[in-house]
C-alpha cells in the first residue's frame, strides 16, 4: 500500500508500532526506526546495496524483526519542488517493495536531510572516515524524525 498524500498513509496507519525510515541511495539505503509511541526516530544502519532482491531482503529483514507498522521513504526532490530521476527511482523501489511488504508506505520530501545529517555530524567533531560510514542512516533519521513530528501534528502519532 503506497500512499501519494502523507495524510492518506498516516490514516492507514495502525493507532501505535514503531515506524522505519529510509534515505535511498544509489549505493546504499540509511534505515532508522521509531519507538513503539512514535516520538523519536533513532538512526540504525546502513544497508550497501547490490541487486534490488537482495536490498529488498535486508529491508525486509530489518521491518520483520521490529515489527515495523509503516515505511517512510525519503523523496528527493528538486530545489523547485520538481521529481527528477532519483525521485523516479524511488517510487519504482516502493512499487516493487509493495509487492513483498504488505504495510503502508509513504513518502516524505527529503531535501537538505543530508546537509542537515552532515551539519549535525560536524558538529559531533565526527572524523570524515565515521562520516562516510553514517551519513545515509543518520539522514533517514531526520527524513523519519520529519514524518513522526508531521504525524504527532495531525493527530496520529
Amino acid at each position: 500500500m503506497i500512499f501519494d498524500s502523507f495524510e492518506d498513509f498516516a490514516a492507514a496507519l495502525p493507532r501505535t508500532g514503531a515506524l522505519a525510515g529510509i534515505d535511498l541511495g544509489t549505493k546504499t539505503v540509511g534505515v532508522a526506526v521509531s519507538d513503539g509511541l512514535r516520538s523519536v526516530a533513532t538512526p540504525l544502519e546502513t544497508i550497501r546495496r547490490k541487486k534490488f532482491t537482495q536490498d529488498a531482503e535486508a529491508l525486509i529483514g530489518i521491518l520483520s524483526a521490529r515489527s515495523i507498522a509503516g515505511l517512510v521513504l525519503g523523496l528527493p526532490r528538486n530545489m523547485d519542488g520538481s521529481e527528477g530521476p532519483r525521485a523516479q527511482s524511488t517510487r519504482a523501489f516502493a512499487r516493487n517493495l509493495s509487492r513483498l511488504w504488505e504495510r503502508p508506505m509513504g513518502f516524505w520530501d527529503e531535501r537538505l536531510s543530508t546537509v542537515a545529517a552532515e551539519r549535525a555530524l560536524l558538529e559531533a567533531d565526527t572524523s570524515r572516515a565515521r562520516r562516510a560510514e553514517v551519513i545515509d542512516h543518520v539522514a533517514a533519521g531526520y527524513i523519519l524524525q520529519g514524518a513522526l513530528d508531521r504525524l504527532a501534528y495531525i493527530g496520529r502519532g
